[in-house]
């Protein structure tokens, strides 16, 4: 597909395990790069991808902060360091005394969009969890307070807030799809929930396409992580909680957290990384703490002891074995 006239893009990593960049190379079976391409978007650096490196990536941060290079979109990933003493140099360009601090607000005030792309640039993250040495944050919220890098007050030059595709790391279709959408200028502010978040992964929950909710209907729940039960009530599950459609559309061919037999950790979340046990349900009279984000939790209750009294023998024992060991029964 040509385009006239492609919209540049720089990708920065600032505090970032790198895990979101090799999410996004798994998107499409022509390269990160070529499906950027495909819709438009020329990559003007990025520090894993681009052949440019020393003196040629500061030329190209010098262009686009004396305007004589368009910035289209700016993808930040990683978390902002801010310290020592508000200072940034924790985290530096190689080879230079300017931070990363430093260069995202410079490079987010040309730019026609900001996109923080992972939870650790939406909100902090990893390494804004206890005791947070760093100083970091995401770019315009600190955890889920409307703050950061940017400022609260900060919009792009098209008057968008940051536009955060959290999750650790997020799925490959919520990059590419997300700035697709950017490129095609069908992003708007409405289209983003009440933490920046594109809505059309952002307007479901981990929870629906699960291939465990069989066993979540009838409550009938996993005690160990190799159970194929539900494990909302003892392991620590969030999916019920957590905004994103993972279980909806493959991950690198075909997995999700739950499908791979792991508690959904709620990471498109503010906050996740502040759980210090992940594989355990919090309790209150023997109640989870954490129940459905879209139930009254007096509905809940009653409906879950409904669904208790009614489980099926086979599902029982299938939620508690780590197999199949009871087939539903044929018409004969």
């Amino acid at each position: 597909m040509q385009h006239d006239s492609p919209k540049n893009l720089i990708w920065l990593q600032a505090g970032s395990c790198g895990g979101c960049t090799m999410a996004a190379l798994e998107h499409g079976a022509s390269g990160f790069p070529r499906e950027l391409e495909k819709f438009g978007v020329k990559l003007l650096w990025h520090p894993s991808v681009s052949e440019e490196t020393g003196e040629e990536v500061l030329e190209i941060f010098r262009r686009v902060e004396n305007g004589d290079e368009k910035l289209d979109i700016l993808c930040v990933e990683g978390s902002i360091l801010r310290g020592p003493h508000g200072t940034g140099k924790f985290n530096r360009l190689s080879g230079t005394d300017r931070t990363l601090f430093d260069l995202t607000r410079s490079l987010a005030a040309q730019a026609d969009v900001c996109v923080a792309v992972g939870s650790c640039a939406a909100f902090g993250g990893i390494p804004a969890g206890d005791p947070d040495p760093t100083d970091a944050c995401g770019l315009q919220y600190e955890g889920a307070v409307a703050a950061g890098a940017l400022g609260l007050a900060y919009r792009s030059r098209n008057g968008l807030p940051v536009v955060n595709v959290s999750g650790c790391a997020p799925h490959p279709g919520w990059i590419l799809e997300t700035l697709q959408a950017l490129a095609a200028g069908e992003l708007a502010a409405g289209d983003l929930d009440a933490l920046g978040r594109p809505k059309f992964f952002a307007g479901h929950l981990a929870h629906h396409g699960c291939s465990r909710n069989e066993f979540y209907e009838f409550k009938a729940s996993a005690r160990v992580l190799s159970e194929r039960g539900c494990m909302m009530e003892h392991l620590g599950c969030k999916a019920t909680q957590a905004i994103g459609d993972c279980n909806q559309r493959a991950w690198n061919g075909g997995g999700s957290c739950t499908h791979a037999g792991f508690a959904c950790i709620s990471c498109t979340s503010p906050g996740f990384e502040s759980i210090r046990n992940h594989h355990v349900t919090p309790k209150v009279a023997g109640i989870p703490v954490g129940l459905p984000l879209d139930m009254p939790k007096a509905w809940f209750m009653t409906l879950a002891a409904l669904s208790k009294s009614a489980t099926p023998e086979r599902v029982r024992k299938n939620a508690e074995a780590d197999r199949i060991v009871e087939h539903p029964k044929r018409h004969k």
